[in-house]
Formats: structure tokens, sequence, C-alpha cells
């Protein structure tokens, strides 16, 4: 491991060592709390970029009225798909469904997705009070897996056993992260690297290294990936390069899942740290402007549809509670409507019917009871 000037250049990355177990071998990832450089030409120039298409997005979403309304529908997305790439089947939609199905397997489903927004909700919010920390990381966790099938995997608890990835048993597993026994000085690491601002490795390099260190040392039993993915979005927000939660990486991740794994593979077997944060870097550049883009449609769908509120004459003002609410929850029944309008029953299937009748709403079930109606147009701006 050559240091220079103090920092370690990227290019001459050592990712660890293999240690015997008992009839395997784990890995055992080096410290990484220290300055990193790097020669290539190419890692400075998407830096630069991701860091100006982040400055863009954050710029535009300060510019956007009621921001928070629009939050829950991106973070409803990064659990739909951050749970996909683990094997949840759970749809966008489904997700929006107020009652757990009844059939076991996508009860669970379900339950995954909304155990994950409930998970990034209350980091986002302890975040205000901790630092980012391996705390908030195990509070997080509790809540990730509190219900459906990872509750008897130790939710909010580092593992205490050996785990591993792939394959039918740890003897032709895919890959052995470090034994139990190694967490503690790695966790301590991790977390001082995370919190670190001596060591001046800019925050993009940073949490592109601590994201593959978290997934390679793996201290949960479960939910490590799904974990790893939300540590991004809540390092963004914990430094201030991110006012609001609204980039996730996971759709960049799914999009192109077996690079991802691969990278992430060559950085520990090639000491190849140099891929890896590339990859990541065009993944912030891609995400981001694809942020930018749903914003400023956003805005249009916004615009178009409080012009047409604007002819409900004595109903606007219930239409304007409405679609305030169908901007978080872009689905809703005619018992959903009375609940936000404080209507009748009556008026609020008018309401409803007014809506669908000017291209707001869009009927989405085929029966006569518990009818369900979609925001099509704006719902649409997460479903790729």
């Amino acid at each position: 491991m050559e240091l220079s000037g103090g920092k370690m250049k990227i290019e001459e990355f050592k990712s660890g060592v293999w240690e015997q177990g008992f009839k395997y071998k784990f890995f055992v990832p080096a410290f990484i709390n220290h300055p990193f450089s790097w020669e290539d030409d190419t890692i400075s120039a998407l830096l630069e970029k991701a860091s100006l298409k982040l400055g863009e997005l954050n710029s535009f979403s300060r510019f956007v009225p009621d921001i928070d309304i629009f939050i829950s529908m991106h973070v409803l997305k990064e659990a739909v798909v951050s749970s996909r790439i683990e094997g949840t089947r759970t749809n966008i939609e489904e997700a929006l469904e107020e009652e757990q199905p009844s059939e076991p397997e996508k009860r669970d489903d379900w339950l995954e997705v909304n155990n994950y927004v409930k998970a990034i909700n209350s980091a986002i919010e302890e975040l205000q009070t901790l630092p980012l920390s391996c705390r908030l990381i195990r509070d997080t966790h509790r809540i990730l897996l509190s219900s459906g099938r990872g509750e008897r995997k130790t939710p909010g608890e580092f593992r205490i056993s050996q785990n591993w990835i792939g394959g039918a048993s740890i003897v032709d597993a895919v890959f052995v992260p470090p034994a139990a026994d190694k967490l503690s000085d790695l966790l301590s690491d991790f977390e001082k690297f995370l919190n670190n601002e001596e060591i001046n490795v800019p925050n993009l390099i940073k949490i592109a290294i601590a994201h593959y260190q978290f997934e390679t040392i793996h201290p949960f039993l479960d939910g490590n990936g799904r974990m790893g993915r939300l540590l991004i979005t809540l390092f963004l927000v914990s430094k201030g390069i991110l006012d609001k939660p609204l980039l996730y990486l996971s759709a960049f991740f799914e999009k192109n899942r077996s690079l991802y794994y691969d990278k992430l593979t060559i950085t520990r077997e090639k000491n190849d740290l140099n891929q890896w944060i590339k990859f990541f870097l065009v993944g912030i550049i891609e995400t981001a402007e694809e942020g930018t883009t749903t914003l400023e449609k956003i805005m249009q769908i916004k615009a178009k549809a409080e012009n047409k509120i604007l002819s409900f004459g004595r109903r606007a003002e219930s239409a304007h509670k409405l679609l305030e609410a169908l901007f978080s929850k872009p689905m809703v029944s005619i018992k959903t409507v009375q609940t936000i309008t404080n209507l009748s029953p009556k008026a609020a299937g008018e309401l409803v019917n007014l809506f669908v009748d000017n291209g707001l709403l869009q009927e989405v079930s085929n029966q006569q009871r518990n009818r369900a109606f979609a925001f099509t147009e704006y719902l649409n701006l997460f479903i790729k």
C-alpha cells in the first residue's frame, strides 16, 4: 500500500486480504479512513460533471413550491426499485394500495416496500439531530426489517455470525464477507471515514468508496443491499449536497445490475477501485439529470392541473386539496377523497367524476365497490 504525500493513490489501492475460516475463506477489506488521490483525468472530469449535475438538481428543487409534497413518490419509487433488486416483486401501483395483500408472498413483498419507505423517512428525520453513524444505520435497519421476511434476521443488530453471498452453502459461496469478530474495527473505521473532514476526500468519491466498503463488510444478516444503497442518499443529505432526499441510485443500479455487481467484485478481486468510482459517478450524473427532468415535468403537470381546476367553481377549494394529496399519493378511492376533503360520500364521488372528466384521474379498478382512481400522468413519471 503506497501513499503519495500522505495519500493513497486510487490506482494503487489494495482491497484487503483473504483469511482462513473453517472449511472456507473470508475476505477482510482494508481500512479506508485515510486520504485518497488519483491520476486518472477521467475521474476528475466525471467528478466535476457529477458535482455540477447534483448542484443543478438541488438548485431546481429550491424553486419548486411545496417540494416536500413530491418527495414521497421519489421515496416510494426508491423503495420499490431497491427492494426489486433483492427479488421483491411489488410494483408502485401495488405499493400505493392501503391494505396489505392477503396472499402471504405478496404481503411480504408489500411489507418490505412499505418498511423501506418508513425507514427512509425516519432516517432523514434522524439526520437532523444525529450524524450519519453506525447508530443511525442500525436504527434505520431496525425499521427496514421490522416485519415480513426480515423480522427474524435480527433487525437493527450487526451480525454475530458468518454470512455469505450466493451459493447453496458457505462452502460454494460466491463471496464470504469478513468474520463477525472483524466487524467492530471495520465499522469503526467506516464510520470515521464518513465523518472525517480532515482527509479532504471529495464527498462523491467518499460515498462511492463507502458504499463499496459497506457492501463488502455486509454487517447485517439481511438487508445489506437496501441499506447500502439508502446510505448514498443519506450521505448526500447529511453533507448538504442535497437539501431534500431527491436522488436515489437504485434505478441506475437495477438498469445496470450485472455491471453493478461486476464492478464491486472487480474492486475486491483485482484491487481496481478506479472502475467502480467511474461507474458510480456516471450513475450520479445520469440520475441527477433524470431527477431534474422529472421535477420539470412535475411542474408542467401541476400548472396544467391547476389551470383546469380554475373552472371548477365552488368545488375549486376541495379540488385543490385533492390535487395536493394526489401529488403525495396518486391513487385514491372515494373514501380517501372524503377524508382528504371532508366532503360527503356523494360530494366526494361528484368531485372524483369531475377529475375523471377533466383527465386528472382515471379509474384503474374493475369493480363496483372500493373503486380505485389514479393520477396517471403523474404516476407514470415514476414507473420506468
